[in-house]
């Protein structure tokens, strides 16, 4: 049996090292969109967001943009401000997708291209200047690809895109000493592109590898009414974003005060500052980057890191392997041991017969007459001993009758398994999914989409485990449980966020949720999901039989001895979450700048986070079977929520990392964007800790079965 295991669990090693090969690539050609000469290439502007806040807006609900005229370019059948069809994933991540008034054709260099001129009072200037304070960026989409910003290495050897473009800058005044705001209003795109593959290419198609935008700010001053500067590339005064304050209208509201304010933002006297934008376009042929591979350079400063993945992964299997072995050992002292005839009792009829006690057996020598010492008399008459083998019968062994009694609060933790396994379910799938490159960054939104999708239908799972662990617990009315099972976690997830959702609508984001999006998604959860979780556990509670346990339960419950520190107190089990939390907490890393601090949701090594998981997934199956080992030696049968809550313990340490994080890494400012910050945090550790809380509980009870069922002689 060791030598299958060990076997088994080589081949999963090999398995995981292979995987993390499988760098996330995506399937090439079925989105494929070429480009004749003269062909019109539409330019779709999406939304501004920044590292500092997690408050994105809109691009054309700046005050200070130029409007979209409505007018139709390139024969296209909608006109500029169209709003084009999202998926749920990119409603929910924000973006708002608007075509726009840029006139690029393919093929055709523009030197300089007015816009238009956009006349911003004094609120609008306010505006601007925050959102450059805040340091925001725009994004704009051409071929679905998000305009970048070009960066070299130090060494020159290699490019990568940072996803949007900074609104403005901020700099010094030389003589006041003041900071002064400059708004970038030309925008320089480089289009790079290659001969289209296939039939397309014979015909002259062409594909766009690159989309870069160099913005930059220059006066309207020396040029005419909406058009070009003289010199668009060359060294250029930029435009400040300030209004001369009316000092005169300002005393005015100050009437008889000692201070008069040099700018009063909220003053309004309709005064104006004229910001002209305007545009050039340059197609530059690159035969180095193959359409497939267009978004590497996106990703090349996430490669950098790869040496830092494989190193986590080393760290990762090294505690697993120890922990592995600690695992065979316990297997090979209880369930081995007892197989091969050196247990400590008989099974008849589900129960364990136990030896004589020392006790006992010193009455029988006191009638022979030889009488025992009193020390010996006085020993616990709870510790038996092999007459065979003269081992003592004590620990796990003396459970037998108590260690599948139904644990208090049944009724909440079938849910919670149910649930936890409806998530286990979402994120396997998604990791697979990406890692063979259905989901990719080509399909924006998708993740979330896609999870959501596979949340729903995992409802079929959640209501069969829930349903069936309800039965094994002997509970009687299943519809209940069932009820409980689709709108726990789901209900508190969407009341969570419909209240975060309120701070984000009156600070005008479109981080908020539309209110048909929110609809929406209630009618996904209770007409769709509901009816699947009750299938589910209709089958799992009426069809299946419950699990059978393979020692009976005492109508008494045993008395338990006193528990050592780390088993009977919190600590204790905050202790075991450390384990996991070594494993993750490089990747983490990763993941949290991705999310936290470049905000291009694009998270691309999906092959090396494949294996971290995986890894988890098994260090935390071995961390509860050892805890919860421990605790069935210490007399403990209250295992039921305690392997759930080693199991999930680690999410307690990655919350604390949230936190750490937010201090020491994040320039996150305002109230809105640290509630926001705090409340997903929470709500994504309560997630994890639901997974492997779940994984944890099935593996203690797959443990504990075996090793109770393996308890006879042969």
């Amino acid at each position: 049996m060791l030598a299958n295991m060990f076997n088994r669990t080589l081949s999963v090693v090999i398995w995981v090292l292979l995987v993390s090969c499988c760098q996330a690539w995506y399937i090439p050609g079925y989105s494929i969109k070429s480009y004749r000469d003269d062909e019109h290439i539409p330019l779709l502007v999406n939304k501004v967001f920044s590292d500092r806040t997690q408050l994105q807006y809109a691009y054309y609900d700046l005050p200070f943009v130029c409007p979209p005229s409505g007018r139709v370019h390139g024969g296209s059948p909608f006109g500029s401000g169209q709003s084009i069809s999202l998926n749920i994933g990119e409603v929910l991540r924000g973006d708002r997708i608007m075509t726009s008034d840029f006139e690029i054709v393919m093929g055709k260099d523009v030197e300089c291209q007015a816009l238009c001129t956009k006349e911003v009072d004094r609120q609008g200037v306010k505006r601007g200047r925050e959102l450059i304070k805040d340091g925001y960026v725009a994004e704009w989409i051409m071929d679905n690809l998000p305009g970048a910003t070009s960066f070299v290495t130090v060494d020159r050897s290699r490019k990568y895109y940072a996803t949007g473009f900074k609104l403005g800058y901020q700099d010094i005044s030389p003589t006041t000493g003041k900071k002064r705001y400059f708004i970038n209003n030309h925008f320089t795109f480089v289009i790079r592109w290659r001969k289209a593959p296939g039939k397309a290419g014979d015909q002259g198609g062409k594909v766009i590898v690159g989309f870069e935008i160099y913005p930059k700010s220059i006066t309207n001053k020396n040029r005419e009414e909406g058009s070009c500067p003289k010199d668009v590339h060359g060294d250029q005064e930029g435009l400040e974003l300030f209004i001369a304050p009316n000092t005169s209208q300002l005393a005015e509201k100050y009437p008889g005060s000692s201070y008069i304010p040099e700018e009063d933002p909220d003053f309004d006297d309709g005064a104006t500052l004229k910001v002209p934008y305007t545009y050039s376009v340059y197609f530059r042929e690159d035969d180095k980057i193959e359409w497939s591979n267009r978004w590497d350079h996106y990703f090349n400063n996430q490669s950098e890191g790869s040496m830092t993945h494989w190193l986590a992964i080393l760290n990762s299997l090294t505690i697993s392997a120890v922990l592995g072995v600690t695992v065979l050992v316990i297997w090979g002292r209880t369930v081995q041991g007892d197989v091969k005839g050196r247990g400590d009792g008989v099974m008849e009829d589900g129960k364990i017969r136990p030896r004589k006690s020392k006790s006992a057996r010193s009455v029988d020598k006191n009638q022979e007459g030889v009488l025992d010492k009193p020390e010996d008399v006085e020993r616990d008459a709870d510790v038996s001993l092999d007459e065979e083998t003269g081992e003592e019968f004590t620990g796990w062994k003396l459970l037998h009758g108590d260690v599948f009694r139904v644990p208090a609060y049944s009724g909440l933790l079938a849910p919670l398994v149910g649930s936890g396994m409806q998530l286990l379910f979402m994120s396997a799938g998604l990791l697979i999914l990406s890692c063979l490159g259905i989901l990719n960054p080509s399909f924006r939104g998708g993740f979330v989409s896609v999870g959501m999708g596979l949340f729903v239908f995992a409802g079929l799972f959640s209501g069969y485990f829930s349903g069936r662990l309800y039965k094994t617990f002997g509970g009687q009315n299943w519809r209940k449980n069932t009820i409980i099972t689709a709108t726990l976690f789901p209900g508190l997830s969407f009341c969570l966020v419909f209240i975060l959702n309120m701070f984000v609508w009156a600070q005008a984001s479109s981080t908020a949720i539309p209110f048909g999006t929110l609809v929406g998604l209630v009618a996904l959860w209770l007409l769709i999901q509901v009816p699947l979780v009750y299938a589910g556990s209709w089958y799992g509670y009426v069809r299946a039989a419950p699990w059978e346990h393979p020692t009976k339960t005492n109508p008494i419950p045993r008395q338990m001895p006193p528990q050592p520190w780390y088993l009977s107190s919190f600590r204790g089990t905050l202790l075991t979450g450390l384990v996991p939390f070594a494993v993750l907490f490089i990747e983490l890393l990763f993941v949290f700048k991705n999310l936290w601090q470049d905000k291009s949701g694009y998270y691309y090594v999906f092959g090396f986070l494949s294996v971290v998981s995986t890894i988890l997934i098994v260090t935390v199956s071995e961390v509860t079977i050892i805890a919860t080992y421990s605790q069935l030696c210490a007399e403990n049968y209250h295992w039921w929520w305690q392997s759930f809550f080693t199991g999930g313990s680690s999410a307690f340490w990655i919350f604390a990392y949230c936190i750490w994080y937010y201090f020491f890494k994040l320039h996150i400012t305002g109230f809105v964007s640290s509630l926001l910050f705090f409340s997903y945090s929470l709500l994504a550790c309560a997630v994890y800790g639901l997974l492997t809380g779940t994984v944890g509980f099935l593996t203690a009870y797959a443990f504990i079965r075996r090793m109770y069922s393996a308890v006879k002689i042969d």
